[in-house]
Order: C-alpha cells, then structure tokens, then sequence
C-alpha cells in the first residue's frame, strides 16, 4: 500500500471537529438535553430579507459565474463599510467576496507564502489557523497571548530573516482578549520596518463588549496605497448569523496581494455562489439587526457568566467574541476528563483547550512528526455563549456544580 507523503495527510482533525461529531454522535441517543456550548452557532437566525434576497435571486437573478472577485455591486457596498469603520478609502479593486473567511483565510495564506517562510501567531489560536499556515507551506512560531496580554516585544523576540506574516485575532477566539490600540499601532510600525505582511482576523469586530475595535488598517491609512501591509479578513457568520451561508471577504493590502490572492482563488473556486452574494449585499442593509445582536450578547455575558467567575473558573468576564476560556485546574481533572464527564453526566457540550494551544514538529517539508499541547492548556476548555441566553443560563449552572463537585472530591482525597 502507497503512504501518502503530503502535509495534509498528516494533520490531526481539530479538537472542534471532534467535539462537533462526537455531539451529533450523541443526538440520537442521548437521553438528556445536550446543551451545545462546543460550537459558535448562534442562537438569533438571519434576518428575513436576507433569505428574501436569496430565493428571488435564484428565481430572478442571473444565475451565471460572477467574476473572481465577486459581484461589484458587493465589492463596492463592502469597500464603503470597511472605510467607513476605519477611515480613510478602501479601493474595491481590493475587496474579495470569500465562501466564508476561512477560506478567505486559507487562501490569503497561499498567496503571501513565500518558500521557507514564518508565520508568527498567537500561542492561544483558533485551531483552523494553525491548519491554513501549514497546508500553504509556512511555518508557525507561537508568540504568547495566553496570560491575557499582548505586546510587540514578545513579537519581536521571535522575527527572523524568514518571517514572512504575523497573524492578529482580535477579538479573539477562544480568549475573547482585544488588542489595545497602542499595541496595534506598534506592531504595524514593526511590520513596516521588518518587510512583514499583517492578516488581521476580524470575524467578531461586531462584538465587543469592553474598549472598542481597532484594526490594524486603520493605522495605515494616510499611506499610499501600495505601501501598505495590512490585509484584513472579514465574516457575515457572526454579526448577520449567517453561519450556513458561507460567506465573508478579504480587503487586501495593496494591488499586487490581490494579483496573488486573484490567482489562488481561481485556481480554489472559479467563482464564489452568486445567489448568496446577494443574499449578503441585503444583509449590509440591516444595520440595526447587528446593533441588537451584541447588546443581546453583552447581556447574557453580563448576566450570566459572572457565575464562572464566581467559581474562580475564570479571572475575568471576555473582552469581546463569542467565547468564554475556563481553567478547571481547581477540580483536579483534566480539560479532556471535565469536558468528558460533564457532557455524560449533565449534557453539556464544551471543547477542551488543549486544541487551542497545539505546537506542531515537522519535517523539512512541513510534515508534520508530532503534535504536543502546551503544559498550560491541559486544564483549559472553551465555551461558547452565543447560544440562547436561556440555554446559557442552564449551561452555566451545571458547569459550575459540576467543577464544586470535582473541587471537593480533590480536597477530600
């Protein structure tokens, strides 16, 4: 039998994965309620209109390719948005229309790769981001982010002559942590002086519930246009909730990132779908529906998840996103045996930590030889409390009994 040789072939499927099939495994058989606080689905549906403007345009709308890029109209109305947030012009010419920004994300990685290149990000990531840096041949190197802080020293005590990018998530998942602004404007600063591009991960801009967004474009936009290094990625997912539609966007940093990223995604795609486009320039229009979903959202944080700190499970409420990172060191038990036990016991779906904070060994190939977890992440799990405030709320409670419980069988042995 052939083995196959690639780098694909030797990624571990994520933790996020594996909590996702192991729940759907569970749904059919499950006798409680299984409360899904694994995965960042949201509870409030896209508005009406949205799926409106989606069947009238597959009833009267040219169902044709639409160009590489995605329909001008859309481009346009994005290119006024994201000036409109951070200042300055956005060229259209720039703006990609993406089956999600994961793959927007996947594709920016192809196209800004360079052989032998680095990618500095954060220690605490989102899994899928360690996955898109090695399947386009770079390689990660971790700076640290999971005490809470951030800061362009720690960045700049791992560049080299081989680094190539530096990844922001801010707000973050899984910490919900936001960059300060004054640290923002020192890294672009350090990107210009040190040859780097910048790929900002802004899917949960919208939601930010202490201090505000600031994006590291904005620091560039007295620059001239192709001098800039900043390319940020964006998401309709979270603020429209429109998860199962898969669409987000890519401003790119100057004209010759777009030539490379033009090419990577026709080779990906040929065209993104043209019905959910305009299922998307609709949902631009409805302002006041993401207003309500954060206000919704700061609500049931406010309310809700004190409780977890209460319990001493966290320091403090998250910043902004749509997750909660909890230690359950307190109970004795490790991520993978809370999460285990508290799902068979009380129906209550989280995702351990360990798959946030992976370090990967590879080969000179970008193979990848083994995969270990930081020490610090073993008794982290996350939380995700977009769902039904409600919901939550029962969630939260039998989280928090089930960490007294585990407390108190540690202090008795």
């Amino acid at each position: 039998m052939t083995t196959l040789a690639s780098v694909a072939s030797t990624l571990p499927r994520s933790e996020l994965d594996e909590a996702f099939v192991t729940v759907e495994r569970l749904r059919h058989s499950f006798t409680k309620e299984i409360i899904e606080l694994h995965v960042g689905e949201p509870f409030f549906r896209p508005p009406e209109t949205v799926a409106h403007a989606l069947s009238e345009a597959v009833l009267h709308r040219s169902m044709s390719y639409t160009p590489v890029e995605g329909l001008p109209e859309l481009r346009a109305a994005l290119a006024a948005k994201v000036a409109a947030v951070r200042g300055g012009t956005v060229d259209a010419s720039h703006v990609f229309i993406t089956p999600g920004s994961c793959q927007g994300l996947a594709a920016l990685m192809q196209a800004l790769s360079s052989p032998g290149g680095e990618v500095l990000m954060p220690d605490l990531y989102w899994p899928n981001h360690l996955q898109q840096v090695l399947l386009a041949g770079l390689r990660p190197r971790f700076y640290r982010v999971h005490d809470g802080k951030v800061s362009v020293d720690r960045i700049l005590e791992l560049a080299n002559d081989k680094t190539n990018i530096v990844l922001v998530n801010s707000p973050a998942n899984p910490s919900g942590m936001i960059w300060p602004e004054p640290v923002v404007r020192d890294l672009v600063e350090a990107a210009r002086s040190g040859g780097w591009q910048i790929v900002s991960d802004e899917a949960y801009e919208d939601f930010v519930y202490d201090g505000r967004h600031f994006s590291p474009a904005a620091c560039e936009i007295d620059q001239p246009a192709e001098d800039r290094v900043v390319t940020t990625v964006h998401t309709f997912s979270k603020a429209y909730a429109m998860t199962g539609y898969r669409v987000g966007y890519v401003v790119t940093a100057t004209s010759a990132v777009a030539r490379a990223l033009r090419v990577v995604q026709e080779a990906n795609l040929i065209a993104m779908s043209t019905p959910v486009q305009y299922a998307a320039a609709q949902a631009l229009t409805e302002k006041c529906f993401v207003a309500n979903n954060r206000q919704t959202l700061l609500e049931a944080r406010d309310k809700v998840l004190p409780a977890l700190v209460d319990a001493e499970l966290m320091p403090t409420l998250p910043a902004g996103g749509w997750y909660a990172v909890l230690d359950v060191s307190s109970t004795g038990l490790s991520a993978t045996d809370f999460a285990q036990g508290l799902l068979e016991e009380t129906g209550v779906a989280l995702v351990r930590g360990t798959g946030f904070a992976q370090i990967p060994e590879t080969d000179e190939h970008g193979r990848i030889i083994k995969m270990t977890s930081s020490p610090w992440a073993q008794s982290l799990v996350r939380m995700a409390f977009c769902v039904d405030p409600e919901v939550l709320a029962r969630g939260v409670e039998k989280i928090v009994a089930y960490a007294a419980r585990g407390s108190l069988l540690k202090c008795s042995i």
